[in-house]
């Protein structure tokens, strides 16, 4: 049985049409401890929620399916570029990443509003937590399934 995750990405930066459009992308930039450690716990086969963050109605998109599982990810080398971390090295490259893929369509868009007027969803799901922003965090089966039936999906 697969774990279930939540991946938070900004539309203009990589929207779920791009993923759509080239089938998969390595999930990296990722500059959070915690959001490290659980993609070190993802295993291949592994799905997530494709979420649209920072944009005025943002929510859920898609579902992706974890194809790679984490690998030291290399734009914390890239001199100069948005996710340099001068402390990662090839012996402690400090940061990972996973490769996820398109994996379905979701008959609606499911959005944070929706999510959170959900009380099954709101007692529990850690997107919905005050002050929670982790860009890559788990989802419990049973709110996996409430938000599958809250997108219309059987």
């Amino acid at each position: 049985m697969p774990n279930y995750w939540l991946f938070k990405t900004e539309p203009e930066t990589f929207g779920w049409e791009r993923l759509k459009r080239e089938g998969r992308t390595e999930w990296s930039g990722v500059r959070n401890y915690q959001a490290r450690n659980h993609m070190l716990s993802m295993k291949l086969g592994d799905l997530g929620f494709f979420y649209h963050s920072s944009i005025p109605e943002p929510g859920i998109a898609g579902i992706v399916r974890v194809v790679r599982e984490a690998y030291p990810d290399f734009t914390a080398r890239v001199r100069g570029g948005d996710y340099y971390d001068p402390r990662a090295t090839d012996a402690n490259p400090i940061w990972q990443m996973v490769d996820v893929a398109y994996e379905a369509e979701i008959p609606r868009y499911v959005s944070l509003a929706e999510l959170r007027g959900n009380v099954a969803l709101a007692a529990t799901m850690l997107l919905l937590k005050r002050g929670s922003r982790l860009s890559v965090q788990p989802v419990h089966v049973r709110e996996w399934k409430i938000i599958l039936d809250l997108a219309g999906r059987p």
